[in-house]
């Protein structure tokens, strides 16, 4: 899996996961429960993983939305 993003806004997660679930792409919420361990202050951010054969589709939705920044950059 990789990491699509990673973030802390709950508005752009939830906004991303309709638009995964719409395109029918498999994906994870990591680190939802981190804030247990951190006291709630967002420290941590929760990532949206993605297989790796879904990647670039993924990533093209997101770009699509309009949410180009917030993707993580992947060195190669």
């Amino acid at each position: 899996m990789k990491e699509l993003m990673a973030t802390n806004n709950i508005v752009t997660i939830s906004f991303v996961e309709s638009l995964l679930d719409d395109a029918d792409i498999d994906f994870l919420i990591l680190d939802q429960n981190m804030s247990i361990l951190e006291g709630s202050l967002g420290i941590i951010p929760k990532r949206i993983m993605v297989t790796d054969r879904a990647f670039l589709a993924a990533k093209q939705l997101v770009e699509d939305a309009g949410l180009k920044k917030e993707i993580t950059t992947h060195k190669l």
